[in-house]
């Protein structure tokens, strides 16, 4: 079966204590799971947000959820992620999938052509200032940085060092977003190389490879860049 998270929000505080909304959403995810032969792996992810608003904790802990298991992030309605076209195209930068309840058809494809439009727009703006910076050249005005072409020769000096580190960054990025997963492990009392590498194993959480198990050795070596 498929694995699955699922993301619940309502807008409003008397929604959420009264639970409201949210009995509507549960059974529209659950009955989309189960069409589709998925399996929730977590518990849901709640929280009581304005879709204006992007930054919410529960959204970013699910989509992390998402990330170490290559679960799908599941809604029970496109809004319920977020009215903020910038954000969806956020979300597709974060390479998970995501489906909604109500439109099956609005996944990741929808979210490419969402991700299209904003950056047409912030094409259109791109264009609008350079034609309004080429006027004020006209004008007379002086434009721009005295030192930029030194930043820059200082930029193009730096990219070949920091291309070396590229590796090992990445590495570093991929243990840093296991810690809490590592800490809540070492809580239930999972210690040794082993027991957690047997525990990443069930909870389902992704290699760096995103492929094959957990192995003592290999949590070994995500330990020492911890």
């Amino acid at each position: 079966m498929g694995k699955a998270v699922a993301y619940y929000r309502v807008s409003t505080k008397r929604q959420g204590a009264s639970g409201l909304g949210l009995d509507a959403q549960r059974k529209a995810v659950e009955d989309c799971c189960r069409q589709r032969g998925m399996d929730l792996i977590a518990p849901p992810f709640e929280e009581i947000e304005s879709g204006k608003r992007d930054d919410r904790p529960e959204l970013v802990k699910a989509i992390q959820r998402c990330k170490l298991t290559g679960a799908t992030l599941v809604v029970a309605k496109l809004d319920r992620l977020s009215r903020n076209v910038a954000f969806l195209a956020a979300l597709q930068d974060s390479g998970i999938r995501f489906i909604a309840a109500d439109m099956p058809e609005a996944n990741e494809l929808t979210v490419h052509i969402l991700a299209a439009v904003a950056q047409a727009e912030r094409k259109a703006i791109s264009r609008r200032t350079q034609e309004a910076l080429a006027a004020a050249k006209a004008r007379g005005q002086k434009l721009g940085n005295p030192n930029g072409a030194a930043a820059l020769r200082r930029y193009e000096g730096n990219a070949a060092a920091l291309g070396g580190k590229a590796k090992a960054d990445q590495a570093a990025a991929f243990a840093e977003s296991l810690r809490d997963e590592i800490e809540a492990i070492r809580r239930q009392g999972h210690t040794s190389l082993g027991q957690i590498s047997a525990a990443l194993n069930e909870r389902g959480t992704l290699t760096p490879t995103g492929r094959g198990k957990w192995y003592p050795a290999s949590v070994r070596n995500l330990l020492q860049r911890l």
